[in-house]
């Protein structure tokens, strides 16, 4: 196989994977969007906060998306290039009567597996918008 061949079938795992994130953070559970990262891998969501590293803490940050009464997320774009993915989704989660919405863009790296092994969010607090 020529390193293109292999370029395009991670490019093609690195889409389904990054369609899988968007599916469970519709739909499914905590331990569902862990499964889809590598071991090992890391979060800091959003840059700048404090990085999260062992599969418990990644359980723990995902379990407040899943436990929330309602949550809607739709994929805008994404770029691929290498073992790099880039992309925009818009979260609207709603929990006690109250919605929220917030449009972050997701930087990931992946392994030849297509498992995430870094996350980084780009977003701020004033991008939170209560609907």
């Amino acid at each position: 196989m020529t390193a293109e061949q292999q370029e395009i079938g991670l490019s093609d795992k690195i889409a389904a994977t990054v369609q899988a994130y968007i599916d469970h953070l519709n739909g499914g559970s905590a331990e569902d969007i862990v499964g889809l990262y590598a071991e090992g891998a890391t979060v800091e969501d959003p840059i700048g906060s404090s990085i999260r590293s062992s599969r418990d803490e990644l359980v723990e940050f995902y379990g407040i998306i899943t436990g929330l009464d309602s949550r809607d997320a739709t994929l805008k774009w994404t770029k691929i290039a290498g073992d790099t993915a880039v992309f925009e989704f818009t979260l609207v989660t709603g929990t006690a009567g109250m919605k929220f919405e917030i449009t972050p863009v997701d930087i990931m790296t992946f392994d030849d597996e297509g498992k995430i092994v870094t996350m980084r969010a780009v977003w701020e607090q004033s991008d939170l918008k209560q609907l």
